[in-house]
């Protein structure tokens, strides 16, 4: 027969695991939602009319705005971050679906990536020809199939097969775009190197991380790639844990060379940092953005955002097309890299840290 004070302790137990998972769910529910989105680092400013930097804020302010009313009305984290590529994807000014950059060969070949925090769970898509979104297409890959990542067209054929309509070629065709390429082209029938920023630059991106109402994270990124790609050439978007990272503490979305971001697994980097090192999330974006891929010969930027809401913007280039609405509720928008973006200097003491968030000099 067991004592009085043996048969206290599974009941006492019960109540402490009770009470904790209270306080816990009371702490959950204390975290307000949050949304950061970007388009690209990488901004060439000087060459950046003020018509099309008017275009520009107002395209991000509506993805702030759509993804935002998302979050509002109780939405995952996931939907938010759909919801707000989908917009930038259909605006022209950016490296994304409709203003996606074309190939050597004349082609559009789109990538996106989408990963649920919560349950890591991620679907991607890389070298699409069809597909408006991409976003949407990567997110039913999660959620429709036992796959991380379809490409081409596979992907596209999976498309159909949900009812998913696909676009003629032409729907992606701009003509500064087009421009972008025929003069990279004829610099590369003279044998000569790229002149300007804009032919040869490796990043343009759009990309989002969201916190919902439930505390749960995800990112996601979508990208034409780079101009003048050849060979199939597959960038960081797609790949989980190098553009594109999620788990219950943080989510990432980058925007950079790619191939460096890759080489570093960038994205992967930052959350475990977070996650397993507890390093603060503004250093932890730093470091790797700002330390370790320029140390590479890699440039670019990045969007960070942790479970308790704190927000990095780390990038290292003239400037980066970002906004974002934190627990004020209040929407913000920046492309210049001297435009304040909210955030402060990571903790002390960081001797080593070219710290570069927000507006920081350091895709």
């Amino acid at each position: 027969m067991l004592s009085p004070g043996k048969n206290l302790v599974k009941p006492r137990r019960l109540l402490l695991a009770l009470a904790a998972s209270g306080v816990a769910a009371m702490s959950h529910a204390a975290v307000p939602p949050v949304l950061v989105i970007h388009g690209g680092s990488g901004v060439i400013t000087h060459d950046l009319t003020p018509a099309k930097e008017k275009a520009i804020r107002v395209a991000l302010a509506k993805a702030l705005e759509n993804g935002y009313a998302a979050l509002k009305a109780g939405k995952s984290a996931v939907a938010v971050v759909s919801a707000a590529i989908v917009v930038l994807e259909d605006d022209p000014n950016f490296n994304a679906g409709k203003g996606a950059v074309f190939t050597h060969d004349g082609k559009n070949e789109l990538d996106a990536a989408i990963m649920d925090g919560d349950t890591r769970r991620a679907g991607a898509v890389a070298g699409v020809q069809r597909i408006g979104n991409p976003i949407l297409l990567a997110r039913a890959v999660m959620e429709k199939t036992p796959y991380v990542m379809l490409s081409g067209r596979g992907a596209e054929a999976f498309a159909q097969s949900i009812g998913m309509p696909l676009v003629d070629p032409s729907y992606f065709r701009t003509e500064e775009r087009w421009q972008q390429l025929q003069k990279a082209l004829k610099e590369d029938s003279a044998g000569k190197p790229h002149q300007d920023d804009e032919t040869t630059k490796h990043f343009g991106t759009v990309g989002a991380v969201a916190l919902d109402t439930d505390g749960h994270l995800a990112a996601g990124t979508s990208t034409g790639g780079i101009n003048d790609k050849r060979w199939g050439r597959i960038g960081d978007s797609p790949i989980i844990g190098a553009g594109t990272y999620a788990n219950s503490d943080c989510a990432v979305s980058a925007t950079g060379w790619g191939e460096y971001y890759i080489r570093t697994v960038a994205a992967h980097a930052i959350c475990m940092q977070v996650s397993q090192m507890r390093v603060p999330l503004k250093r932890a974006a730093a470091v790797v953005i700002n330390q370790e891929i320029p140390a590479l010969g890699g440039n670019g930027g990045a969007i960070a955002l942790d479970a308790h809401g704190n927000i990095a913007i780390p990038f290292n280039t003239d400037g980066m097309y970002r906004g974002w609405i934190d627990a004020s509720g209040v929407p913000h928008v920046a492309i210049h890299g001297d435009e304040d973006d909210g955030s402060s200097a990571p903790p002390a003491p960081a001797p080593a840290d070219s710290t570069g968030d927000a507006g920081g000099q350091a895709q």
